[in-house]
């Protein structure tokens, strides 16, 4: 499966009452840091508690991106598998990082960070590839 072909995850972190077009800038920021097109792009993912900030809400629906609200439960779950670290962020979620833990558990249990967050001023933005599917024939008894 090529990078254009799995599904990928943008997670939005973000300080309260950010605007849009910050959250945009640091989405925008991030595809061009990890060399990603928005196109690719297949949902847009950020922690349930930002669930009532305008901001991100018009950011997705700007960028033509579905947001789905992660809730606690899963946000934790995915945090162990961030590779960043906010003391800040562990206080007020428990997880090490908001926008990597959203991509990653809205991308799945195997996904991947594609690279480290990206921060621009309130707002984080990591973005999560799904993982490849399992070859039947590289498993233990060879498949078929």
């Amino acid at each position: 499966m090529e990078l254009a072909e799995a599904m990928i995850v943008a997670g939005v972190g973000s300080r309260r009452g950010v605007t849009a077009q910050e959250v945009r800038a640091a989405v925008e920021g991030a595809l061009a840091r990890y060399e990603v097109r928005l196109c690719d792009i297949s949902l847009m993912a950020a922690p349930a508690l930002k669930g009532n900030e305008p901001g991100i809400i018009r950011a997705a629906l700007d960028l033509g991106l579905l947001l789905v609200m992660v809730p606690q439960k899963q946000l934790e779950a995915a945090g162990a598998r961030a590779v960043t670290r906010s003391e800040r962020v562990v206080a007020l979620l428990g997880v090490p990082s908001a926008a990597e833990a959203a991509a990653l558990a809205v991308a799945g249990r195997r996904s991947t960070l594609i690279g480290p967050r990206f921060v621009l001023g309130p707002v984080t933005c990591a973005l999560a590839r799904e993982a490849e599917p399992l070859d039947p024939s590289t498993m233990a008894g060879g498949g078929i």
